[in-house]
């Protein structure tokens, strides 16, 4: 669920829909001539009563049959007329309205990619997925239909209220009686209906991200046989969401009754004393009938007045949700400095990603970065100063504020070059601390320089092309392997480069798979091993060859045999990489030049493996095996 939801209370439909205008405006004047037609069209139907009048009081009281025929065809013909015209405003807001909804569901996704990772740990990825599908469709809807036609039933209503006062403002006046009434079951309406279609609408979003837990599981569900008590918290959502759309059901039905009501015993009261009228003969028939044929033409845009408001309230809603989304802050929307005092609402990005280096060549900095960074075989800049951690300390935005800091004035220093391992109990804030570095959260304070340069001076493309990350659960796409494992480079890595990194994390494997590189892995790569999954995950790591390398436990699925191998080539890589290295095993451990131990938020002690060994009881307890935790 998201973490907030927007209350229906004070608050202003028009407002809200007045907040799509940005992507309607390129396509307004289609709209807008879509709206011109459909209300000539409209307007073209109030003038067939008029024709049925002439006929009444004309030809057919003179019984002449060639001025019958001759009404007759006038009839036909302004039939056609209204059928082709709103034919033809089907037509004008089809393609536009296709790529509104296009544009804003692009929009979205794009929006998502670039917003903080507390953003989307504390959202489920069902209500995100039910704003870019199900909330968009309901607003290209309301942009076909009911944004139309509450502007073009509003201009016929007052059309036709107009002609029928110009034929008997009497009997006028006896057709607006439950207009009052009406007026006042649509403003109670609109409210109580705001409600209830968010909550359907937030339901909705709690039932995909049941489904979609669902499926990813299902190895999990199968494995612990609990598809029934599944299947029954998926029905009592269901059950839920069916009873909510009930009572929408039940609110349309109410008003639906009303708005139906009210205006048939007005055309009956009109029925009654235009009889009578005629009788009397103060009116005439052909008057008589023109009146009631109108009043009956305007049955369907009264009765529609229901119908569009709950559709505009649901799109309204789905406006206010889809919304919340786009509102949420981007990580470069601020500076450095903003950032960093906004991190009590949303720290850093692009979950699901293990190598950040997103979109590559950020213009002339980044260039120099590049040079810096890029690959291993260049010199180590004049100002190289390794990874430095000063007084970093770190506190989850949503933790308690009496609660201690997750991390606290860490001061650490990598040194170019050197590999680091990171080591601590099961809960320390190993995998927060390496988080840290290439910006998936902001410092809460202190602060981290790459060779010298504080990482919240670089934008995040350029940080994230110096800064390669591996972590300890792999997440492979819906993609080939090659293209899972090219994420970490730039456009321009080819075979050459991916079969070097498939090679350093012995992940030849892929060579065997039915088309090589080039198999699609499937969804979550669920189709591989958990040990092929890290390795692949590895191998992206190292493909970029990364200035700066972050590693979160990366050979924990590994057999002892294979970790071997890939130990052996990552000494290689490590050669010429600044690195920080979780580690759990000792076999890791000696990857690294040196050791830190992390214990209660805090650097503890530093030194290689033996001195640690000796010289430090946590330590050697975490090396032989030993559960110690605080």
């Amino acid at each position: 669920m998201p973490p907030t939801r927007a209350t229906t209370e004070e608050r202003s439909a028009v407002r809200t829909l007045l907040r799509l205008w940005p992507y309607v405006r390129p396509v307004r004047v289609r709209l807008f001539s879509a709206a011109l037609v459909a209300i000539a069209a409209s307007c073209t139907g109030l003038v067939i009563p008029l024709v049925l009048k002439w006929m009444v009081d004309g030809p057919v009281a003179d019984r002449d049959p060639g001025g019958v025929w001759l009404g007759a065809l006038y009839l036909l013909l302004l039939g056609c007329a209204e059928a082709l015209l709103f034919g033809l405003r089907r037509w004008l807001v089809a393609r536009p309205l296709s790529h509104v909804e296009a544009s804003m569901r692009a929009g979205l996704y794009g929006h998502l990619q670039r917003l903080p990772v507390a953003f989307h740990d504390r959202w489920a990825s069902g209500q995100l997925l039910s704003r870019a599908t199900t909330d968009l469709m309901l607003l290209r809807m309301f942009l076909a239909f009911p944004l139309t036609f509450l502007l073009v039933n509003a201009v016929t209503i007052l059309v036709g209220v107009l002609i029928m006062l110009a034929q008997d403002w009497t009997l006028g006046l006896v057709i607006l009686v439950p207009a009052v009434p009406m007026v006042w079951t649509c403003v109670l309406f609109e409210k109580r209906y705001a409600e209830v279609a968010r909550l359907a609408q937030d339901q909705v979003g709690d039932l995909t991200t049941v489904v979609e837990e669902s499926v990813l599981g299902i190895r999990i569900i199968k494995g612990f046989g609990r598809h029934r008590s599944q299947a029954r918290a998926f029905r009592d959502l269901v059950r839920t969401l069916r009873g909510t759309e009930l009572r929408k059901a039940r609110m349309l039905a109410a008003i639906w009754a009303v708005i139906v009501t009210l205006p048939e015993l007005a055309i009956g009261a009109a029925l009654f004393w235009g009889s009578v009228q005629v009788a009397d003969g103060d009116l005439s028939a052909g008057t008589l009938v023109a009146f009631l044929s109108t009043a009956l033409a305007l049955r369907w845009p009264v009765e529609s007045i229901g119908f569009l408001l709950a559709m505009s309230q649901e799109a309204a809603t789905a406006t206010e949700r889809y919304f919340e989304a786009r509102d949420a802050l981007e990580e470069d929307a601020d500076s450095a400095a903003a950032e960093r005092g906004l991190s009590a609402q949303f720290p850093a990005p692009l979950k699901g990603r293990q190598v950040d280096a997103p979109e590559r060549g950020a213009g002339r900095d980044n260039l120099r970065l590049r040079r810096v960074g890029a690959t291993s075989h260049e010199p180590p800049a004049p100002d190289n100063d390794g990874i430095r951690f000063h007084s970093v300390s770190f506190r989850y935005p949503d933790a308690s504020p009496d609660s201690p800091p997750t991390l606290a004035h860490i001061d650490l220093h990598i040194r170019p070059g050197e590999s680091m391992a990171l080591v601590g109990a099961t809960g320390c804030g190993k995998t927060t601390l390496t988080a840290l570095v290439p910006r998936l959260h902001e410092t809460t304070s202190g602060r981290i320089t790459l060779d010298g340069t504080d990482i919240t001076a670089l934008s995040r493309e350029e940080l994230r092309t110096l800064v390669a990350v591996a972590f300890e659960e792999p997440t492979l796409f819906s993609a080939s392997v090659g293209e899972n494992v090219l994420m970490g480079a730039d456009d321009s890595a080819g075979e050459r480069e991916l079969a070097r990194a498939l090679a350093v994390a012995q992940a030849d494997f892929a060579h065997t798979l039915p088309q090589g590189t080039a198999t699609q892995v499937g969804e979550q790569g669920l189709s591989l091993s958990g040990g092929q999954r890290q390795r692949l995950a590895l191998a992206r790591a190292v493909v970029g060859r990364p200035r700066f390398l972050v590693l979160d436990d990366p050979l924990s699925a590994l057999d002892v045999h294979t970790e071997a191998a890939v130990e052996a080539a990552l000494r290689d890589v490590l050669a010429d990489t600044t690195a920080l290295i979780v580690a759990h095993r000792p076999s890791t451990v000696l990857l690294a030049d040196r050791v830190a131990l992390l214990s209660g938020g805090r650097i503890t002690a530093v030194g290689t493996h033996q001195e640690l060994l000796r010289g430090n009881t946590e330590y050697a307890h975490l090396m032989s095996g030993e559960d110690h935790r605080r």
